[in-house]
C-alpha cells in the first residue's frame, strides 16, 4: 500500500488525509497537538458517514477508510512516507522550518508538496536540499467535495515532479490545473481582490453585507456571496493572502481593506470564531 504523510490536522489537513485514504493510501496525519488530531479523526469519521449516507461511497467503506489513517505528534513519523503534503498554518516561518525538517526526515527521492494558498513554492523549496522535488498542491475547501487542485511549480520544480503530482491528483479523483509560482497563484489572485472590494463596498457604505452578497449570488450566479465566503475561509486567512500579494506584487490594488484589518484585530474571523460579517 502507498504511504502518504499529511502535516497539519486542521480543516485542510484532515480533508487531504481523508481523500488520500479514500483512494487507497495509508496515511499518517501529523500535528503537534493531540487534541487537533482527535478532532480531525472525528471530523473525518463524520464526513465519511455523510458520504456513505448520500451513496458517494459504499456503506461499509467508512471504517475501512478511517482504518488507513494513523496519527502522530512527531514529524519523524513522516520518515516512511512516499509522498508528503504539508497543510500547516499559512505562516512563512512555520512552513520554512517544517520543510527544513522534512528534508532531513524523508528519503531523498520523496516529493514534498505544500497546500499553501499563497506562499512562494520557490522560497519553500530553497529551504531544502531538493528544490526540484518541492511543489505546491493547493486543494480547495472542503477537500473531499471540491474538484480543483492548483499544482504550483516553483522556479526549480522538475518536469518529472510536476508530471507525477498532476497524475496523482487525477488518481485522487481531482482535476489538477498547473500554474506558475507568483503571489496568489490563480485562484486567490482573482478571488481575494473580489473579496477585498466587497469589504470596501461595505466600509464605504455603498451597500449592506447582505446586499453585496445577494448581488453576487443572483447577479453573477455565485453559489455563495463574497462576504459569506470570506467568513468561511477565515478573515485572518484572507488578510494574510492579501498581504502576501501586496508585498510580492507591489501593486496598491492588493492593499487589504482597513475594515478587514480592524475585524481581524477584533478577533472577528468568521465561522471559526463565531462572528465575522455574519454571526454563527
Amino acid at each position: 500500500m502507498k504511504q502518504a504523510a499529511v502535516i497539519g490536522a486542521g480543516t485542510m489537513g484532515n480533508g487531504i488525509a481523508h481523500v488520500f485514504a479514500q483512494f487507497g493510501w495509508s496515511v499518517t496525519l501529523i500535528d503537534v497537538s493531540q487534541a487537533a488530531l482527535d478532532k480531525a479523526r472525528a471530523t473525518i469519521q463524520a464526513n465519511l458517514d455523510r458520504q456513505a449516507k448520500k451513496g458517494a461511497i459504499p456503506g461499509d467503506a467508512p471504517p475501512q477508510i478511517l482504518g488507513r489513517i494513523q496519527t502522530a505528534t512527531a514529524l519523524d513519523a513522516a520518515a516512511p512516507a512516499q509522498f508528503v503534503v504539508e497543510a500547516a498554518t499559512e505562516n512563512p516561518p512555520v512552513k520554512f522550518s517544517l520543510f527544513e525538517a522534512l528534508d532531513r526526515v524523508c528519503a531523498r527521492d520523496v516529493i514534498l508538496a505544500s497546500n499553501t494558498s499563497s506562499i512562494s513554492i520557490t522560497e519553500i523549496g530553497a529551504r531544502t536540499g531538493r528544490p526540484e522535488n518541492v511543489i505546491g498542491m493547493h486543494f480547495m475547501n472542503p477537500v473531499p467535495l471540491m474538484q480543483l487542485v492548483e499544482v504550483i511549480r516553483g522556479h526549480a520544480t522538475s518536469d518529472a515532479t510536476a508530471a507525477a503530482v498532476l497524475e496523482m491528483a487525477k488518481a485522487l479523483g481531482k482535476t489538477p490545473v498547473e500554474v506558475q509560482d507568483y503571489p496568489g497563484f490563480v485562484a486567490n489572485r482573482i478571488l481575494m481582490p473580489m473579496i477585498n472590494e466587497a469589504i470596501y463596498t461595505v466600509m464605504e457604505g455603498v451597500a449592506t453585507v447582505d446586499s453585496v452578497d445577494t448581488v453576487m449570488k443572483l447577479g453573477m450566479a455565485h453559489p455563495m456571496g463574497p462576504l459569506a465566503l470570506a467568513d468561511f475561509i477565515g478573515l485572518d486567512v484572507c488578510l494574510a493572502i492579501l498581504e502576501v500579494m501586496h508585498k510580492g506584487l507591489g501593486d496598491p490594488k492588493y492593499r487589504p481593506c482597513p475594515l478587514l484589518r480592524r475585524m481581524v484585530a477584533a478577533g472577528h474571523l468568521g465561522r471559526k470564531s463565531g462572528r465575522g460579517f455574519y454571526e454563527y
